[in-house]
């Protein structure tokens, strides 16, 4: 039986997917959001919510490329090669993503921090995961494509 997710529920689950694309650490700050998002959320006559679009997403892409000493490209990069990943489909993300564990065999994102102290890369691919799911995204095939892009950029690095 599939469980019917409320509105409420899939409009907040967008903003760990938003996050993991869209948050890197900086100098300044862990997970500083590195995108201007307005969500625009649509009532009925009787105040009821009836839905969501995001107006804009503007994403600093040359952080995707490459990142000074202190920082680090946007969160997804590490958690694709997160253990989590193991349990989310068949043969483990890394193995549908043709990725490897080791951070450092993706120049784009390994020229600055791996990691840090205060991101549980782990737990925030569980975060990824159970948002993809709850939007209905895993029934579309959407989630692996998504996943998918994204261990090609990080593989695009490497070409020479």
């Amino acid at each position: 039986v599939e469980k019917k997710v409320s509105l409420e529920d899939q409009i907040v689950a967008t903003n760990p997917i938003l996050e993991s694309y869209g948050n890197a650490k900086t100098a300044r700050n862990d997970n500083s959001s590195r995108f201007g998002k307005f969500i625009r959320i649509h009532f009925t006559q009787s105040g009821r919510l009836a839905g969501c679009d995001i107006v804009s997403y503007l994403l600093e892409k040359s952080r995707i490329t490459e990142q000074q000493s202190v920082e680090r490209s946007y969160h997804i990069f590490y958690q694709l090669l997160q253990p989590y990943g193991d349990g989310i489909c068949d043969g483990g993300l890394r193995e549908k993503c043709h990725v490897s564990n080791d951070i450092y065999d993706y120049v784009y994102v390994s020229q600055g921090k791996t990691s840090v102290a205060s991101i549980d890369d782990n737990e925030e691919l569980e975060y990824t995961e159970d948002a993809f799911n709850c939007l209905g995204l895993e029934v579309l095939g959407s989630k692996f494509d998504c996943y998918v892009l994204t261990a090609g950029v990080m593989t695009c690095g490497g070409v020479q």
